[in-house]
């Protein structure tokens, strides 16, 4: 499923708290680096939660799917 990402980059600090209800186990520091890069996001999700790859994937594609349509500040 391929997803506009840019458009959740370009919202990334509109999201950051939205991120975190989500994930609650990223901190502000992960958040602060990853800065709206989804490999990166889907790595630390599978570290944090001891998923699979794909299960974090799925996951970050999931959740991108409700909030990519936010509209720029």
């Amino acid at each position: 499923m391929q997803l506009n990402w840019d458009t959740i980059s370009g919202n990334w600090k509109q999201l950051k708290g939205n991120i975190k209800q989500q994930w609650g186990k990223l901190t502000d520091d992960d958040l602060m680096q990853l800065r709206g890069k989804r490999d990166e996001l889907i790595g630390v999700i599978q570290e944090r939660y001891g998923l699979t790859h794909e299960a974090a994937e799925r996951q970050v594609d999931e959740w991108a799917s409700q909030h990519q349509q936010i509209p720029r500040a």
